[in-house]
């Protein structure tokens, strides 16, 4: 069902290792192409391309794309109890564990009268995507709108695809998960077509361009994030799912399947990956999946997923070439099912999870991280969503006219350097006379 690459009595270097590491590389070429021309055409037709894009992939025509107030009052009022206490238990946590990525202002002050004052801004509109294709992510509603509340954003919009089996409404569970949390504009459109909407606007249905779009959702929604950067700010390009799970010869190979398949029932495009020292354990991974694959409910989606290019058992010497491996591999979700997990030696992840008693559906739901997470190897350079990732770090300065005369004359001489004579002349407009 796995792939093996075998890595075993090779010394291979950093660029070698990203050349080997399992990608759906066509995939993703071809998700950037499809996700331009439905942006494109959102942005010159606007609600037209909208109803075109809900037929085409959804199923959906005649429904309402800013959704009513009366749809999300009515899908709270109908949540189960018990979902709605693990929705409340899943924003108490994230908002808490959020809180904590808030820096506080500082001011370094250079000399008397001479100061800089780092504080830090929340943008004014945001732009959250929820999906809603293959499976239901209220989850993602908390995920997304908890860290902006918290960074102080003042206008919060929640976009997700409209649903046939709802009559074009989004999900109700992902509605009541909108009310619990007061958002109150809340837009039925789905996929690369709902993050050109964001991020360009559509008058003809009251969505003015937000300031920064956030969410995961599959390859063409993290592709058309790419085609709107520069237009609008992003957070990393959380598209389809990944897992690499890091294990030695004592690792439960029962737990360590059910792990992968837990990734690999996202989508036919997501990655599940094993990294192990120990054949023995390899082979027995193997055969657990083939026995619980089978009696998975999505088990047609999860065997795609893991027989696809993406997926692999990968089979090294050490533990120093796992997590050399690892690392250019830059998983969104890293599993460490390791006697001595050297946690340090792990330095490219989305997440980590240590021990076999932290599996990625704990930091899916309720561990009080955040579980939008770059994918394709962005963790490498990029971070999770967080409350930074709406707020701009901005500095005020401020000098008084003896702080700026004790530096004027270096001022002049720089500028002078530099050929930008107009810059010494305005510091020295302020002593004449």
């Amino acid at each position: 069902m796995l792939r093996t690459i075998d890595l075993r009595g090779r010394e291979l270097s950093t660029a070698e290792l990203l050349a080997i590491v399992p990608r759906a590389r066509a995939a993703r070429e071809l998700a950037l192409t499809t996700a331009r021309t439905i942006v494109d055409d959102v942005t010159a037709r606007g609600e037209a391309a909208l109803r075109d894009q809900a037929e085409q992939f959804d199923g959906c025509r005649g429904h309402a794309i800013r959704v009513p107030q009366s749809h999300l009052d009515e899908a709270l009022r109908d949540l189960s109890g018990e979902v709605r206490g693990a929705l409340e238990e899943a924003i108490s946590r994230v908002r808490v564990a959020s809180a904590a990525q808030v820096p506080t202002s500082t001011t370094t002050e250079l000399e008397p009268g001479a100061q800089v004052v780092q504080r830090w801004q929340p943008v004014r509109r945001v732009g959250l995507y929820v999906p809603g294709g293959k499976a239901v992510y209220p989850s993602s509603v908390v995920m997304n709108v908890v860290p902006a509340q918290v960074a102080g954003v003042s206008e919060v919009v929640v976009a997700s695809p409209p649903q046939r089996d709802f009559d074009g409404r989004i999900h109700p569970v992902i509605l009541a998960a909108a009310k619990l949390l007061d958002v109150s504009e809340v837009y039925a459109m789905g996929g690369a077509g709902a993050i050109g909407a964001l991020a360009h606007g559509v008058p003809d249905v009251g969505l003015a361009p937000v300031d920064v779009v956030t969410g995961p959702g599959n390859n063409f929604v993290a592709a058309a994030k790419r085609v709107v950067s520069g237009i609008v700010g992003t957070d990393s390009e959380a598209g389809a799912t990944e897992i690499l799970i890091v294990a030695d010869a004592e690792a439960n190979a029962g737990l360590v399947a059910a792990d992968l398949i837990s990734q690999a029932e996202h989508d036919e495009q997501a990655s599940a990956v094993l990294v192990t020292d120990s054949v023995e354990l390899a082979h027995d991974v193997a055969l657990e999946l083939e026995k619980r694959v089978g009696h998975t409910r999505h088990s047609e989606r999860v065997a795609v997923a893991l027989a696809g290019e993406q997926s692999a058992i990968v089979l090294v010497d050490n533990h120093e070439t796992a997590a050399a491996f690892s690392n250019a591999y830059a998983p969104e979700h890293l599993e460490l099912h390791l006697v001595e997990p050297r946690v340090e030696d792990f330095v490219n992840a989305g997440a980590i999870f240590v021990g076999q008693d932290s599996p990625v559906s704990l930091g899916d739901y309720l561990a009080g991280s955040n579980h939008v997470l770059p994918t394709g190897g962005q963790a490498r350079y990029a971070a999770g969503l967080s409350a930074m990732t709406f707020l701009r770090p901005q500095q005020v300065i401020s000098y008084d006219h003896a702080a700026l005369s004790a530096v004027r004359a270096k001022i002049v001489s720089l500028a002078n350097a530099e050929a930008l004579p107009a810059h010494g002349e305005a510091v020295d407009a302020r002593f004449e006379g």
